[in-house]
């Protein structure tokens, strides 16, 4: 991918909220207005891009055995000086998100693009990559927080918006209107892409580790991840038969190569 991809496509294409539908706790429990959800949003960003810049420069000398607990004690460091930036600065903001500022160390969307993305990646491209998903996550959490506050309380960033003509639901401000705002936006979201947001081939049981023992395993496939498999075989079975023919002739061309040997050996010894 160029460097404008890597950095796009955490904004629309995998947005990590509407599209991988990850880190939705933090969405649903900060949106209560445009402030929080922004506020949340820009806190993830900045840890998320300053994680993926000290794990990609120390991805060489992290053991690959405790990369996770590595990882954690990274974002952790970083979350801390967010939290006592938004204390010492924003004591408004810090207090209404609460707990969810030092819960950002166990967010599975910097701990996931750290092991998927940083971790395998140049220094640059994993700081394009940080910034496009936090500006993603922010964009998500910032459009939630301002619907929910103008239909729930009819302000927009605090100021007074709809109050004077349209009376407030109170219910967009509780947990069922964040479902609803949320389900209203991922439904955008795939709408706009005709159907290919959401990627529903990278959902299943075969990257699980209990797989083997879970019910779900036994379920029937969907028909194009049994295609899928049927291909992706194929394509190892000619693999593994290129290879070996590979193999073959490299073996008969040694022989040759020894038979041609012994030969002009052979004849030298007749010439003497």
């Amino acid at each position: 991918m160029s460097k404008l991809q890597i950095f796009t496509k955490g904004i629309i294409k995998e947005n990590p909220v509407l599209v991988l539908l990850l880190g939705t706790c933090p969405t649903l429990a900060t949106t209560t207005s445009a402030i929080n959800g922004v506020g949340m949003g820009v806190s993830t960003l900045v840890v998320l891009t300053c994680s993926n810049i000290a794990i990609s420069a120390l991805k060489k000398v992290i053991p690959d055995k405790v990369r996770i607990p590595c990882y954690i004690v990274v974002i952790a460091g970083f979350v801390t000086i967010v939290q006592l930036l938004l204390k010492g600065y924003v004591p408004t903001l810090d207090k209404a998100l609460g707990l969810f500022i030092p819960l950002i160390v166990v967010n599975c969307i910097i701990l996931g693009r750290a092991e998927m993305f940083a971790s395998k990646n140049s220094l640059l491209d994993s700081i394009l990559d940080g910034l496009g998903m936090g500006v993603g996550f922010t964009l998500a959490l910032g459009c939630m927080g301002l619907i929910r506050e103008i239909v729930g309380n009819g302000t927009a960033f605090g100021f007074a918006l709809t109050k004077s003509f349209l009376t407030p639901m109170s219910l967009f401000m509780m947990a069922p209107g964040g479902f609803f705002v949320f389900a209203i936006l991922i439904a955008l979201i795939n709408w706009r892409s005709n159907g290919k947001a959401i990627k529903k081939k990278e959902i299943g049981c075969q990257g699980c580790s209990l797989a083997g023992g879970c019910g779900l395993a036994a379920l029937p496939k969907d028909p194009e991840d049994i295609k899928a498999e049927e291909e992706a075989k194929a394509l190892e079975a000619m693999e593994k038969e290129k290879q070996k023919k590979l193999a073959e002739a490299k073996k008969k061309k040694e022989e040759e190569e020894k038979k041609a040997a012994s030969a002009a050996e052979s004849s030298e010894k007749e010439g003497e």
